[in-house]
Formats: structure tokens, sequence, C-alpha cells
């Protein structure tokens, strides 16, 4: 094979890998009953298709190829279990492999099996630590490093962590099915959360180099996506502020981080490089959220989308924005979100306003470096340059990202004599 088609080979299996592991996987749990034997058929069934297509070609139903080729690798690893019969007649008395017939490998969706996985994932049975780890793992076929690292914990605690999970459901026999429509509600909410954990890892990266991780970020809205078409024609409305809120927020990407890499505050980005395409797809999603029961995303989808809204800056309706802080804190309320009010506050009033308000936050947020970066910034606009110093020493001595502390070193030379 030449070196272009071997390329080519590389490519369309990274493109399949990325875009439908969570289907792959979610089919295989269907059939097999087990988390570890359709992960593990999984990924043997990758490597087969990079050895094999190299010489054979890609085939015309790729994921087909997998999944079937999955399948028998995860029947051979039964097969060569211990007490196989045993543990064939446990698996049908637990209720995790329904009698139903094998879905069509070749169809365009395969809906029912992703909609399961991500309500087990999500079941409140296990920690929410636990949810999102295992439903990057499971579904966005993310590695257990990289999972590892959003969680600021070694790779070893994280793989023991997915370990357990899965233990959990298999011990606890948790059904893999979607919940009764009495069960819904709380089930909803969980995988909701845990998409919106992995989204806000992504979009404020708590460690490392860089600011935002666009992987973490467009997983999540793909994840959100899903969740959306899946419980369609009439989605919760909560499903859909939460596209809408990560669409809108993943916009302003590219004007988060300078050329350098560094954080450029909301103020003072570009908004001429902001994706179009994603808040026009976003806003008529906040519309409909608003139609429904108003919840936390959808508050905040309609803030993000009176900032995207703003041409410049200073044509933001603050005052709109205060507004909606206060209908958030009476749905959710959390001394982040004080914090967040406090700033539009200072924005529609004044920072002298905005300053006592954060003062009163700090029993809770202590530890918080957005906090007293934010007391910082307060501190800085009233021209009180010594305390300011003080607030952004601190915040630097509490802060764990890279583009974060450079921008606070930054502000700190800014207001030093």
């Amino acid at each position: 094979m030449t070196s272009n088609a071997q390329s080519d080979v590389t490519i369309a299996i990274a493109s399949i890998y990325r875009t439908e592991w969570g289907r792959i996987v979610a089919t295989l749990i269907q059939l097999v009953g087990d988390f570890d034997v359709a992960e593990e058929a999984a990924q043997e069934a990758f490597i087969a298709a990079v050895n094999q297509w190299q010489s054979t070609g890609i085939p015309d139903l790729p994921r087909a190829w997998i999944i079937k080729t999955a399948r028998y690798k995860a029947i051979d690893r039964l097969r060569r279990r211990t007490r196989l019969t045993e543990k064939l007649e446990w698996y049908s008395a637990s209720g995790l492999i329904p009698t139903s017939q094998e879905p069509t490998y070749d169809t365009d969706e395969i809906p029912d099996e992703r909609l399961r996985l991500i309500f087990t994932c999500c079941h409140p049975a296990l920690s929410i630590e636990a949810q999102v780890a295992l439903t990057l793992r499971m579904l966005g076929g993310l590695e257990t490093e990289e999972i590892a690292r959003a969680f600021l914990v070694p790779t070893a605690t994280m793989a023991q962590r997915l370990v357990r999970a899965k233990r959990k459901i298999r011990d606890a026999g948790i059904p893999y099915k979607v919940p009764d429509t009495n069960d819904l509600s709380v089930r909803v909410d969980a995988v909701l959360t845990t998409i919106y954990l992995i989204f806000n890892e992504g979009y404020a990266a708590t460690r490392g180099e860089t600011m935002v991780r666009a992987d973490l970020c467009t997983e999540a809205i793909r994840l959100g996506r899903l969740v959306r078409t899946l419980m369609a024609p009439q989605p919760p409305s909560e499903v859909t502020a939460l596209v809408a809120l990560m669409l809108l927020h993943d916009s302003r990407r590219d004007a988060r981080l300078d050329e350098a890499g560094d954080l450029v505050l909301l103020e003072d980005q570009d908004r001429r490089t902001w994706n179009q395409q994603q808040i026009s797809e976003a806003l008529p999603l906040v519309e409909e959220a608003l139609r429904g029961e108003i919840g936390s995303f959808a508050v905040q989808a309609a803030i993000a989308a009176l900032h995207c809204q703003a041409a410049q800056a200073q044509e933001t309706d603050w005052l709109q924005i205060v507004h909606l802080y206060d209908l958030l804190e009476g749905l959710q309320p959390s001394p982040i979100v004080s914090l967040n009010r406090a700033v539009a506050i200072s924005m529609l009033d004044s920072p002298q306003a905005a300053l006592g308000l954060v003062d009163g936050l700090a029993p809770q947020l202590n530890d918080y470096h957005l906090f007293h970066a934010t007391r910082a910034d307060l501190l800085r606009r009233i021209g009180a340059s010594q305390e300011a110093a003080q607030s952004y020493a601190i915040a630097l001595v509490l802060v764990t990202n890279d583009s974060e502390r450079r921008f606070l070193e930054r502000r700190l030379r800014s207001v030093q004599p």
C-alpha cells in the first residue's frame, strides 16, 4: 500500500473513533451486556482495522465492520472465560441483555443504545465524578489519561475510579435502559450536569498550558445535541437550553486567547472573530427554551445570548443581565452565581457598588482564585492599587492554569508602583 493510502486509512480510523466510538460501544453493551468486554472488544476491533484496512482498503460501511468485528472478539472473550455457561446465565438473569433482535449495523442511526448508555453512565447511584468520567470514556472515547488530566488526579486513580463505576453498575444490577417517565426528570438533570461539567473543563481548563480545551468543548456539545435529538420530538427545555448555552460560549472560543495563548477578557475580545454560525444556531434555541419551563440553563443561555447580541462591549444590556442573575440566584443559589451577579452590577452601576457584595462572599470563596481575581479587578478600577495587588497575589497562589497565571501576572505588574 502506498503512503498516501496508509494515510487515508489512518485518517479514516481516527475519524471513526472520534465520531462513532460511543455508538459502537453502546451497541456492543446492548449485545454482550458487559461494559468491560464491550470496551475491550471495540479497542481490539480498531486495532484490527488498522492492520486489515491497509491491505483490503476502507470498507463501504466502516462502522458496521468495526461493530461486527468487535462482536466476534467479544464472543471470543466470553468463551475464553471460565465457567462460561454460568456467566451467560447470570447475564441473562440480570436483564442486561434483552432478547430483542440484533440491530442492523449499517443503518444511519442506532439511537436507543446510545440513550441507554448515557442514562446508565449518569445513574444517581454513581458519584457525579464517576458519572462524568464514565461518560467521557464510554461515549466520548477519551483515554483514561485525558480524563485524569481533566480531573487533576493521577492516571492510576482515574483508572480505579472507572473500574469501580463499571463494577457498581454490574454488581448493583443497574438496568441498561432509559428510565421510566417518573424517574426521567431526575435522571435528565444528572445527564445535563455531567455534560456541562465536561464543557466547563474544556471552556476553562483547570490545569495546563492553555485556557481552552477544544476537544472537551466539542465533545460536550456533541453529547448535548445527541441527547436533544434522541429525546425528540419534545426534548425537555433544559436540554435545549444547555445546547444553546454551550454553543454561545463556544462561539467566542477563538477570541478568548491571543496569539501567545494568553487570556483575553470578554470586553476586550474582537467580536468579529466570534463564530456567527454557532450564534445563529443557538439564538432560536434560547427562545425555544424560554417558552418552556424555565430552569437554570435557560437563564444562563439568555445571559450568554445578550452578550453575543451586543456588537460592542459598551452595548451590552447589563440591566437585563442583572435581572437574569437575580432570577438565576433564585433557581440555583450559589456563591459562584452571586460572584457573577456582582460583576454584572459593577458594569451596570459601579465597581464600588459590587465590591461590598464580593467581600461578603469571602467565607465561601476564599480558596477560589477567580474570587480574588474579581476582587482585585474591582479594586484596580477604583484606583486602590495596593489592595488590588494583594488580591492579585493571592489569586496567583491559587491559580493552576498557565494562561490565567500569565494574565494575572500582567495585571499585578500594572498596579504595582
